[in-house]
């Protein structure tokens, strides 16, 4: 019924996602109704004339146009801020509303022509004004029921003028929410979609690892680039699966599959999630990124990792797969390397892959760069 993502963090990711066109669609809406407001002033001065009421109605719409017009210009001030977005969005709605309803009060005699305005009120509430759709709802059924009572009270209009204003209300309210709801729905299966071709663009669909092209599109630049400017250390290890093609040639390329797929989630599974990256580098060959990880701690880790695949076999159809596989670690502490000590990290790495792999595999090289 919120028509939002069950999983927070998902949530939080997709309104970060559209905060920019979220905050564009806020700005003209925010400056549509201010314009709103205040040119139906002159219908005041029409309908009621040279009074004091006419003041307290001039007063009402500027009050909303002022409230509008300053959650514009905060909105200016945290343009990367969510939850300020929504707090502006529902400041608006609530201004307009009780702005709506207190010069509906103040011109009594006009109910009929009011419930029209008020329809429109609340399709902007529901469709135009990008908020939680919770609290759109929430705010258009207690503005309508809010204007109900006005009528009733105020409006001097028969029994079946209100009931059939309430319905004619109450339609408003519901196919407003049910517009809502399908563009919240359509917005965020879009988001999935985009994500899911995000997804399948850098990772490998075999492993679930990052892909090469991701490697050296993104991510590889983006953490050295982290580690240069905080002047933190950054470990790769390159990592090959010894005597792959005999696993292939014995147990066939499915058998095979079966090893890549269980050694990366060996190594998904023993490294910092959102934090460290696997990548599939090559056929059998894949490269850990390990943030904020010095030398030791990528040649523990390296570790770890080959006693635990030499010592688990993998299962597959029914037959014990034995594998081993060799690593080779480079390291960079940018708080004392050189300037260019960091160009040639994966290099590195794979050299000492190989030079794990000719000094008898199953074994773990390691090197601080400088």
């Amino acid at each position: 019924m919120r028509c939002e993502f069950c999983d927070a963090t998902t949530e939080t990711e997709f309104l970060r996602h559209h905060l920019a066109m979220t905050q564009a669609q806020l700005r003209v809406t925010f400056l549509f109704c201010a314009l709103f407001y205040l040119c139906f002033a002159l219908t005041d001065l029409l309908w009621v004339g040279y009074e004091l009421k006419t003041c307290l109605l001039v007063g009402a719409r500027m009050g909303v146009a002022a409230v509008v017009l300053t959650c514009l210009a905060l909105l200016k001030r945290r343009p990367d801020s969510i939850p300020f977005t929504r707090v502006a969005a529902t400041i608006v709605e609530v201004a307009g509303s009780v702005g709506f309803l207190l010069i509906a009060a103040l011109r009594p005699s006009e109910f009929s022509l009011h419930a029209i305005s008020m329809s429109i009120v609340i399709i902007v509430l529901y469709i135009y004004i990008p908020n939680r759709l919770v609290y759109a709802a929430g705010i258009a059924a207690a503005a309508t029921t809010l204007f109900m009572l006005l009528a009733w009270w105020l409006g001097q209009l028969h029994t079946m003028e209100l009931a059939t204003m309430a319905a004619l209300l109450a339609l408003t309210n519901l196919f407003g929410y049910v517009a809502a709801r399908r563009y919240q729905i359509l917005w965020r299966e879009e988001y999935s979609a985009q994500m899911v071709l995000k997804n399948l663009s850098v990772r490998d669909p075999l492993t679930g690892c990052y892909n090469r092209r991701h490697l050296h599109e993104q991510l590889l630049e983006t953490e050295i680039s982290r580690a240069q400017r905080y002047r933190l250390s950054l470990t790769v290890i390159m990592c090959d699966l010894d005597h792959f093609k005999a696993v292939n040639d014995t147990y066939g390329h499915y058998g095979g599959d079966a090893v890549l797929q269980s050694f990366a989630a060996l190594m998904q599974s023993m490294t910092r999630d959102s934090i460290d990256s696997v990548v599939r580098y090559g056929g059998e060959e894949f490269l850990l990124i390990l943030p904020e990880t010095d030398l030791a701690g990528g040649e523990l880790l390296a570790e770890r990792l080959r006693q635990a695949l030499a010592s688990t076999p993998v299962e597959h159809a029914g037959q014990q797969i034995k594998v081993t596989a060799s690593f080779g670690v480079a390291s960079v502490d940018f708080a004392t390397s050189t300037h260019d000590a960091h160009l040639n990290m994966i290099a590195a790495a794979d050299d000492l892959l190989y030079a794990a792999k000719n000094s008898g595999r199953n074994r773990v090289c390691a090197q601080q760069l400088v």
